[in-house]
């Protein structure tokens, strides 16, 4: 009986870093995920803006409404787009940085 004890105790000794590290990498992959789901998004939308949609906004910052249902799929966050002449910029910012950033697309218009 203490030979399986000490067995058990050996096994859990030796999985605990490696339930550690499963979790780190499930974070990691999670906000991988996050992060090229709000590119795919944002360049899509910068897509549209860029062929014509960005003359419906004035100049200046104001919030952004997607109409892509992966954005659906990100976590709480906020889109906002800046007009500045011929310069356009599209911006997803999460509300919690959980691994991910903000991110950025400009585009210069003619």
């Amino acid at each position: 009986m203490a030979d399986l004890m000490v067995g058990l105790a050996i096994f859990a000794l030796a999985m605990l870093p490696l339930a550690v590290s499963f979790s780190h990498e499930m974070r990691i992959v999670r906000a991988s995920y996050w992060r090229a789901v709000a590119l795919e998004v944002v360049d899509g939308e910068m897509e549209i803006l860029a062929a014509g949609e960005w003359q419906a906004f004035a100049d200046g910052k104001s919030g952004y409404a997607v109409k892509a249902p992966a954005a659906t799929n990100l976590p709480p966050g906020r889109f906002e787009f800046t007009k500045s002449g011929n310069r356009l910029r599209l911006e997803w910012q999460p509300v919690e940085r959980n691994g991910v950033g903000a991110v950025v697309r400009e585009v210069m218009v003619k």
